[in-house]
């Protein structure tokens, strides 16, 4: 597909969004995106309609374009959805798991244990999700879950790991890779589950308070 001059704004205000850079709700200026990227205003809104396709752009009526913002009902839609697609994709991956895979996941484990910033939880806890499943061998499903993990966004990410802290998600993570271990397919798929259940209470928690 040929290069278009809405392209570069694409890449780098969807790059934006996802590492929470802009964040959720702010206003997409069309006239001042224009003018930072030295281009008319149809690159700009090709762009935005992209991002739109990819439900990260929101427009309405009178106001213009704005980051999507999730409700709370939504995340913990997109929450359970999560349960569903990575439950399948562990139960895929235990029987293709090797000595290296564990002694990986082990080793970032221990890396993840010494962090203090929850933005150093959030990306490492993102890491292990994808080793875990990285083996099932089913790159449609990989795909699906990486879709999923892009319109949660870093934002949401960093939401769900100051909701959940450091110690629980730890000691979960050492039931389900333990699981692994042994072969025990039914009980890492149900730790797992319970894992990000666990993980869908504590937002929905958090952001009744306010937060």
């Amino acid at each position: 597909m040929p290069s278009s001059a809405a392209d570069p704004i694409y890449d780098e205000v969807r790059a934006l969004i996802l590492s929470g850079e802009i964040k959720p709700g702010s206003p997409l200026r069309q006239d001042e995106l224009a003018k930072r990227f030295g281009v008319s205003k149809i690159p700009v809104r090709e762009a935005l309609r992209r991002l739109q396709v990819e439900n990260l752009v929101t427009f309405e009526k009178n106001k213009g374009a704005s980051v999507r913002q999730y409700s709370e009902k939504e995340i913990l839609q997109l929450l359970d959805i999560r349960v569903a697609l990575e439950s399948r994709a562990l139960e895929l991956a235990i029987p293709n798991m090797i000595d290296s895979d564990f002694r990986d996941m082990r080793k970032l484990l221990a890396d993840y244990a010494q962090r203090t910033e929850v933005e150093e939880w959030s990306a490492m806890n993102a890491r292990f999700h994808h080793m875990l499943y990285e083996p099932c061998g089913n790159p449609p499903l990989l795909a699906m879950i990486n879709d999923l993990q892009d319109r949660l966004g870093q934002y949401l990410r960093l939401l769900v790991s100051t909701a959940s802290g450091l110690e629980r998600p730890m000691r979960e993570h050492d039931v389900i890779l333990e699981a692994c271990e042994q072969q025990d397919v039914q009980g890492a798929v149900q730790a797992l589950r319970q894992h990000i259940e666990a993980s869908q209470k504590e937002v929905a928690a958090f952001l009744r308070r306010g937060a």
